[in-house]
């Protein structure tokens, strides 16, 4: 397990436009804070501080778990997204949760931090409240499935490895 600070000082796919929005404020968490009805984990907004989305560097885009229904051994973690004004025809930010919490029929409330329409990584706000510290969990709606990654956004940072290391 890698330290929050050793990944997040590679955290971001250098080359890779993708999903990146124009640098965070505070006004912006602030109004997204207001937007979701939850405060964010401060160290998402760190991350999101140093880019505010886009794509994650091949070293930490895989999450190891023991079972679910994507690998045997891992779930994917190639994007996070940003906070930027909801409904962009080229981006998806965190502001996008609630239309798509009620487009795929996911559990509420959570936060999508990022995923492909049948699968999301989630900050899940049901048990501790708006103002808690939020485990992440992985929601495969296809399958009925979900699959708690991390106590913590922090946590779901540490656990981070490449994707590569896993077999086909």
């Amino acid at each position: 397990m890698a330290s929050f600070d050793r990944v997040v000082a590679g955290f971001w796919h250098p080359d890779i436009e993708y999903l990146r929005l124009p640098p965070l404020t505070d006004d912006l968490v602030a109004d997204a804070e207001t937007q979701l009805g939850v405060t964010l984990p401060l160290d998402l907004i760190r991350l999101l501080k140093i880019q505010n989305g886009g794509v994650v560097a091949e070293a930490w885009d895989a999450c190891p778990v023991e079972t679910n229904f994507y690998a045997d051994d891992h779930v994917p973690f190639e994007q996070l997204c940003g906070i930027g004004p909801a409904g962009q025809a080229t981006t998806t930010t965190l502001l996008d949760t609630p239309y798509l919490v009620q487009e795929w029929d996911l559990p509420s409330p959570v936060v999508l931090l990022g995923g492909e329409g049948h699968y999301w990584i989630a900050l899940d706000y049901r048990d501790c409240g708006s103002a808690g510290d939020p485990p992440v969990v992985w929601i495969d709606n296809e399958m009925d499935h979900e699959l708690l990654l991390a106590p913590n956004f922090r946590g779901l940072i540490e656990r981070l490895t490449p994707s590569a290391g896993f077999p086909e």
